[in-house]
């Protein structure tokens, strides 16, 4: 009896202790997930889908007016078979158009996967997220904006998959018309559409720290890995029956957001439950009734860009589909003149901006400053000595050797206001050519430190001569 009451009271006291922790795993979340998260989802959503809406549009219509071109240039060479092999075109872009509206499958990605099964979560447990009106409506727009950045990348993959089949019907069509150079126009686009759309999905990853803080918050959390392993759209594949082994440890799924954790999904998946194969085959012949879903999740494995099938015939530039603001590369540079004892005179100080036209080319701006140290070690004294607008350009030779050009205009007097510098016939020319090298450094603000050897060759024209030859040491970040 005694026994029996010391067992009940145990049972009662072990639930009442799961109740408040569970209790405080919810209030300890309710203060430390923020509206950032769901303000950065959103936003990040709704900029990714209106970028890839216009992307597509963009390049819909540049296939379209590139048939335009082949079709009237055909028909100066053949009339009747021009009118052959374009009669179809209009019903075939209007049967994608068609297809869009309706709704296609999509490669799986996922970011986005993490990114809608959260917001569903916090959807079913608003307590976790701020009180109030505000919270609610706020957490609507992200999941709208979420679920049409869904929807915009299932229809890029229909675009992809569309102007794919369509250049290769173009090219067994027209190859022997002696249509290569419009060939090759084409199958740029299918190329750099492809990879716009992979860097797309690549920026998903980039996730800000408030984004970084409430996954990490919520996927410690038995409630959320539950929610996630019967929600996700990775789970509508494979649902795992309650108590299997697979059940008891989702650590790993519920962030899902690199290849090893859904490989070892996949992998649990189809060894720890005995009925998962027969699953899987039922799942698989469903999905393959729907255009090919499965198909679409396996691709979300392969790293961007690793998987596309269409190889091109020309040389890409991977510069071409990144943002601008990715093309910048931010440097400082160095350049000091030596007095005697290793002190320097004069030390001039420059800060630059270029832009990456493709992988072996950049240019840019940039603006110095030269400072004055004094006379030696025992008088140091500061002195605004000059101030210099530079321009510039880098050519990748091999490795990491660059032949470097630029043109500067350089004030190398002294000066105590601003004013002074609007005297330009104190302005002097520069006109540099010489090689760089970049090292890679592995630190947390500089990527590469470069060495630069640069010969003036308008420093003969100063009166007096100015130096000739340059070293300069630079560091990009």
């Amino acid at each position: 009896m005694k026994s029996a009451l010391h067992r009940f009271f145990f049972i009662v006291f072990s639930f009442f202790i799961y109740a408040v922790l569970y209790s405080q795993e919810a209030d300890t979340l309710q203060q430390k997930i923020s509206l950032q998260y769901v303000d950065k989802a959103g936003a990040q959503a709704a900029n990714l889908s209106n970028k890839l809406d216009k992307k597509s549009e963009r390049v819909l219509a540049k296939f379209q007016k590139q048939e335009a071109k082949m079709r009237a240039k055909l028909m100066k060479i053949d009339s009747s078979a021009a009118k052959e092999l374009f009669q179809n075109a209009a019903a075939k872009y209007k049967g994608l158009e068609e297809k869009l509206k309706g709704g296609t499958a999509g490669q799986y990605i996922p970011k986005l996967d993490t990114l809608i099964t959260s917001l569903k979560f916090l959807q079913n447990n608003p307590e976790l997220l701020a009180k109030g009106k505000e919270a609610a409506a706020k957490l609507k727009a992200a999941m709208t904006s979420v679920d049409g950045l869904k929807d915009k990348f299932q229809q890029a993959e229909a675009i992809k998959q569309f102007i794919k089949e369509r250049k290769q019907y173009l090219k067994d069509q027209l190859s022997k018309f002696g249509f290569s150079k419009e060939l090759k126009k084409l199958n740029k686009e299918v190329y750099y559409y492809a990879q716009q759309v992979n860097e797309y999905k690549e920026t998903l990853k980039d996730s800000k720290k408030a984004e970084k803080k409430a996954i990490e918050l919520l996927s410690k959390t038995k409630l959320f890995k539950d929610f996630m392993r019967k929600n996700s759209m990775l789970a509508g594949l494979f649902p795992m029956p309650a108590g299997s082994a697979n059940t008891a440890n989702q650590a790993g799924f519920a962030g899902l957001q690199t290849r090893m954790q859904l490989s070892s999904f996949l992998q649990q998946a189809v060894t720890s439950d005995p009925n998962a194969l027969a699953r899987l085959q039922q799942n698989i012949g469903a999905v393959q009734n729907q255009t090919g879903k499965f198909e679409n999740i396996l691709s979300g494995l392969i790293p961007a860009g690793k998987g596309e099938v269409t190889m091109p015939d020309f040389k890409p530039n991977s510069q071409k589909t990144k943002s601008f603001a990715k093309r910048l590369e931010f440097g400082s540079n160095f350049q000091s003149q030596k007095a005697r004892l290793y002190f320097p005179v004069t030390t001039d100080m420059g800060l630059s901006v270029g832009y990456k036209l493709n992988d072996k080319s950049i240019i840019g701006l940039g603006a110095s400053y030269k400072i004055g140290w004094g006379e030696n070690w025992q008088k140091i004294k500061l002195t605004s000595q000059g101030v210099g607008i530079r321009s510039f350009i880098d050519w990748k030779i091999k490795g990491s050797f660059w032949l470097t050009g630029g043109y500067e205009q350089n004030y190398r007097n002294v000066f105590n206001s601003v004013i002074q510098l609007s005297q330009l016939s104190a302005w002097q020319q520069s006109g540099l050519i010489g090689m760089s090298k970049n090292v890679s450094l592995k630190t947390k603000f500089f990527k590469k430190m470069k060495l630069q050897l640069l010969w003036d060759f308008l420093s003969y024209r100063q009166i007096p001569i100015t130096q000739p030859v340059l070293f300069r040491v630079g560091y990009n970040f």
